[in-house]
Formats: C-alpha cells, sequence, structure tokens
C-alpha cells in the first residue's frame, strides 16, 4: 500500500478541505504541520525538484508581499529558495502531498484524480 503524507498548516482552508475529503475518501495518511513540525532542507530541494520553485513558491502569499527585493530574488535559486521556505513556511503552496516518489501541490481536481 502506498504511503501519503500531507504536509500543510492547520489552520489553512484549503488544508482543512484536503483532509476532510481524504477521510470521506477513506484514504490514510500522515499529517506533517509545516510551521510546527517544519520540514528539512533536503526535503524542499527535493519537491523543488520535483515540481519547480514556480508551483511550490506560493507568490500571492502576504509572506511574499511582505518579503524584501533580496528574499524575493533569492527564490529563484533552488538552494537559496529552500533556505527560505524553511524560515517561511507559509511561503510553500498547501497541501504538499508526497506518495512514494510523487509529489503533488495544491487541492484541485487533477490532484485528486491523482490520489
Amino acid at each position: 500500500m502506498s504511503k501519503l503524507t500531507v504536509y500543510g498548516i492547520k489552520n489553512c482552508d484549503t488544508c482543512r478541505k484536503a483532509l476532510k475529503w481524504l477521510e470521506q475518501e477513506g484514504k490514510p495518511y500522515r499529517w506533517q504541520d509545516l510551521r510546527a513540525d517544519g520540514v528539512d532542507h533536503q526535503q524542499l530541494q527535493r519537491w523543488m525538484a520535483a515540481v519547480g520553485a514556480d508551483t511550490l513558491i506560493n507568490r500571492r502569499s502576504t509572506t511574499w508581499r511582505s518579503l524584501g527585493p533580496v528574499d524575493r530574488a533569492a527564490a529563484d535559486d533552488p538552494e537559496t529558495a529552500a533556505s527560505l521556505l524553511r524560515a517561511n513556511p507559509t511561503l510553500i503552496k498547501r497541501p504538499v502531498f508526497a506518495l512514494d516518489d510523487d509529489i503533488l501541490v495544491g487541492f484541485n481536481a487533477v490532484v485528486q484524480e491523482k490520489l
């Protein structure tokens, strides 16, 4: 059986909607709160390699808008972007689903189909 880990933030509406859907579908998962539990640097780099920084970084978030130009420029380099995301977990588009070696970001019909 595949192991599904859901990464998100507990007060994120999209994460709550995704978790409710997973429970209704009877799909087992492990939850990891990005803010409370964090995520390691290597994991963030794997996510960026799998989906790209543009998919992983939420450039419409309040956190993104509050960043200075130096930090925003750092988001274009995978090494510094991982550090930026680790320091600011609310910059990560949510939820992130890790299903075996597949990484899915966000919660929409395409993601639901793959899950």
